[in-house]
């Protein structure tokens, strides 16, 4: 299956790995950005061969301005436009509203425009928290909103819960699946990094000198896009419904360091080798936001499983280990980081 397809935040880290696979796959692409203007010249000096086969709109996720221009001959939208700040808002409505509202918003202009197909992109945060001890979560899992978790896992869940229970009520017809990353690395196209690039950055550049007792589950950016086009071009009773959790494995930031170091030895004297103490996170977190989310982390196990998406869509994952490599050999040869 190829034809017209939406991708919604063409700047953004998966959101141009999306459109770099379809454009390769045979699909034109539309995407949405919140300033067509300013954005589009960047887009083009990307995909400078694509032609009239991309497409850029302006559309924000809080407007219904430009949705039904952006919609308009689509075949099938891929949903992955969301905020995901490095610090946690005064009012988590900051979050929860453009993330549900907008994944509602793009679902309504889809249907409109009879879209057959949509896949949403969610978040592991809709899967592993709120649930006490539990270190092991699969696609059945969902994050439990009455242990009121921070404001962006919640604003992922929600997002989720709404586009699911939407499309049942509305749009019974509609083929809909969402992808779940969990921390997404790899190679980077420009200085416009995400937030899960950023730790990796900051390691080999030495902005984190201590490594905190925190985990994270790791997937490469080219297979979440990968997991994108294949639940776009999978037969519809292959994905119909699912929940594709993207998740290589499981590491500690300091098995991440240790790796960076034995697999990139000429970019590791920077990286740190040494444990920061709980209480300096502690302290840490009175003055600076990401510290403050990383306390609530600290020695807890968050192991996502993506087993069940290997196995219905049919590929397997790029090792986190070389993932990690790619993203650091990839902030380096762009010049984002000099050592």
């Amino acid at each position: 299956m190829t034809g017209t397809v939406l991708v919604t935040g063409g700047t953004g880290y998966i959101g141009g790995e999306v459109i770099d696979q379809l454009l390769a796959d045979g699909w034109s692409v539309h995407t949405t950005v919140r300033d067509a203007a300013k954005s589009e010249p960047r887009l083009r000096a990307r995909w400078s061969d694509a032609g009239e086969r991309l497409k850029v709109f302006s559309a924000d996720l809080l407007s219904d301005a430009g949705w039904a221009q952006a919609t308009a001959g689509c075949d099938a939208v891929a949903h992955v436009a969301s905020p995901f700040p490095m610090a946690t808002p005064r009012d988590e409505n900051d979050l929860i509203v453009p993330a549900r509202d907008g994944t509602l918003r793009a679902l309504r202009f889809a249907h409109e425009a009879g879209v057959t197909r949509f896949v949403q992109t969610s978040s592991a945060a809709a899967i592993a928290y709120g649930h006490g001890d539990k270190e092991h979560f699969d696609q059945n899992d969902w994050t439990n909103l009455a242990a009121d978790p921070p404001p962006y896992i919640k604003s992922k869940t929600i997002a989720e819960r709404a586009a699911r229970d939407w499309v049942a009520d509305n749009a019974p017809g509609m083929v809909f699946c969402s992808i779940n990353p969990v921390a997404v690395f790899g190679p980077v196209y420009d200085g416009d990094l995400s937030t899960s690039v950023e730790i990796v950055k900051k390691m080999i550049d030495g902005s984190i000198p201590l490594l905190p007792d925190m985990g994270i589950g790791v997937v490469d950016v080219r297979d979440v896009a990968k997991m994108h086009v294949l639940a776009l071009e999978a037969p519809a009773a292959t994905v119909a419904g699912e929940r594709f959790p993207a998740s290589a494995s499981f590491l500690w930031m300091r098995d991440m360091a240790a790796s960076l170091r034995r697999r990139a030895p000429e970019l590791s004297r920077k990286i740190p080798t040494r444990a920061m103490p709980d209480w300096l996170v502690g302290v840490l977190g009175l003055f600076m936001a990401e510290m403050k989310l990383i306390k609530g982390e600290l020695g807890k196990v968050r192991d996502v499983s993506g087993k069940h998406s290997e196995d219905v869509l049919g590929f397997t994952f790029i090792p986190a280990e070389q993932s990690l490599e790619d993203t650091a050999r990839s902030l380096t040869e762009r010049g984002i980081v000099k050592l």
